[in-house]
């Protein structure tokens, strides 16, 4: 009995692998760190109207806290432009509730994968077990890589399409779209979003090929 627990919790290591390595680089992203970055990046698109690098860098960073400390909508309803102007209008809004609910229940994953990993590192540590639990941590990776190829190959062939796609599985109908004049657009357009995507690939992939290959060799 005691043999099939630690194969099947063996087991349960690789299928949580992902979740955990894709939180891991969604929590990254969520850094100001990456504003700095992007915003200041060369190709980065202007704002047609007017908002500049520094504006960017002021506003940006209310929206990543609201997602992050899961803060009610009046913590961006209450953002006003210079002119008394409200920085976000009630669509966009409404679209921030939708967005956040999705980023907490994907910290939350993030964060219950961790200590499912950590306490099965701990357990197969004290139980013997650990060459397992390492080769399950290696085939997470590996799985891991295999997604990531599917959705790469998807995303490098229309990102569009790949990115209504990512839409469509948490946001109802059209209620993500937006006019350029939006707060949201303006601060965060399409080439914001394919870095974003960029960047998460790397830090995933990353993360599977030192799991998949560095440990299969400890394995």
């Amino acid at each position: 009995m005691k043999k099939t627990s630690e194969s099947t919790a063996s087991w349960i290591v690789p299928l949580i692998t992902p979740l955990f390595l894709v939180g891991l680089a969604l929590r990254l992203m969520l850094g100001t760190w990456f504003l700095h970055l992007e915003y200041r990046m060369p190709y980065f698109p202007a704002d047609e109207y007017g908002m500049t690098t520094q504006d960017r860098l002021h506003w940006a960073p209310f929206a990543l806290d609201y997602l992050i400390n899961g803060a009610p909508s009046s913590y961006l309803a209450d953002l006003k432009f210079e002119d008394g102007s409200p920085l976000y209008n009630e669509r966009e809004l409404g679209h921030m509730e939708d967005v956040q609910r999705v980023v907490q229940w994907a910290l939350r994953t993030w964060l219950i994968t961790s200590a499912a990993l950590i306490l099965l590192g701990i357990w197969a540590w004290r139980a013997g077990w650990k060459r397992d639990y390492l080769m399950g941590l290696s085939r997470g990776g590996f799985l891991t890589l295999g997604l990531l190829a599917v959705l790469g190959l998807y995303a490098s062939i229309d990102f569009w399409g790949f990115f209504t796609f990512f839409h469509g599985l948490f946001f109802k109908g059209d209620s993500w779209l937006f006019e350029y004049s939006d707060t949201l657009i303006r601060l965060f357009p399409l080439r914001f979003w394919q870095d974003v995507f960029i960047w998460v690939g790397v830090i995933v992939i990353g993360g599977a090929l030192g799991l998949g290959l560095g440990l299969r060799r400890r394995g």
